[in-house]
């Protein structure tokens, strides 16, 4: 594990989440290439223009050149600035999806834990948001990378009641914390709530391949929901109860 040392220039990162600290300042959540996530103190930075200007890049979802001193949990943010001509705007329908990466980051990964691959999957994936990606098929290809680099990777090439290989042809259930495990779909109905999974796609799931219909692609997402929801341990994501309010109203506006 990467300590933060006393002192970081123009380290690559992105700024996570932000909240004021005392009159002037911020305590600010930063995710990076060499030092992973991060807790830092921005003093001043809502205080005067001057103090100001060292942070004149610190918005979320650019990358950033970020520099800061100190050797403790949570040092001092001295400056950030952005790493190349500023990103065009999310468009507003990938807004709360982008705000989603940074929780899932925000709740599972550990602080000065460096994973440089995730890092480049985060960019990437912001920049598929920002091309106007399938946003179901850009989080759901984060989820699973997410999964696999933390640690938390879901075995779905093996039945995990016998440790049998999973059959193209065949069907399986999922549950968190154990596997699939093959069953007919006259066993499975009204016994789950979750949709049975094809063989055939739980072993495209290991090589990193989503499938494209949306009736399947609503199948990994229950799947990896209930994967990443094992992972938070009954922790609330905001961006979920965000994303359901939308829904409602957008029902009842109907």
């Amino acid at each position: 594990m990467s300590r933060v040392g006393a002192r970081v220039e123009l380290c690559c990162g992105y700024l996570l989440h932000q909240r004021p600290w005392r009159d002037t300042s911020l305590i600010v959540e930063l995710f990076t290439a060499e030092h992973g996530r991060l807790t830092a103190f921005a003093r001043g930075a809502r205080g005067t223009r001057g103090a100001w200007t060292r942070y004149s890049g610190l918005q979320p979802f650019r990358p950033l050149l970020l520099s800061w001193t100190g050797r403790g949990e949570a040092p001092t943010l001295t400056g950030a600035e952005n790493d190349g001509s500023p990103p065009a705007q999310l468009a507003p329908e990938a807004l709360l999806s982008a705000w989603y990466l940074n929780e899932l980051l925000l709740k599972l990964t550990v602080a000065h834990d460096p994973h440089p691959e995730l890092y480049l999957q985060y960019r990437a994936t912001l920049e598929q948001l920002r091309a106007g990606a399938s946003l179901e098929a850009a989080l759901r290809q984060f989820e699973l990378r997410l999964l696999e680099l933390l640690g938390f990777g879901v075995e779905l090439s093996r039945d995990c009641a016998d440790g049998s290989t999973v059959l193209e042809d065949a069907y399986y259930h999922f549950t968190a914390g154990e596997g699939v495990r093959r069953q007919r779909p006259e066993q499975h109905e009204g016994v789950s709530d979750s949709p049975l999974l094809p063989g055939r796609m739980l072993l495209q799931l290991t090589e990193g391949q989503l499938p494209e219909d949306p009736q399947s692609l609503r199948a990994v997402r229950a799947l990896l929901r209930a994967a990443l929801d094992h992972c938070l341990e009954g922790r609330e994501l905001k961006t979920r109860v965000v994303a359901r309010a939308v829904a409602r109203i957008r029902g009842a506006s109907a």
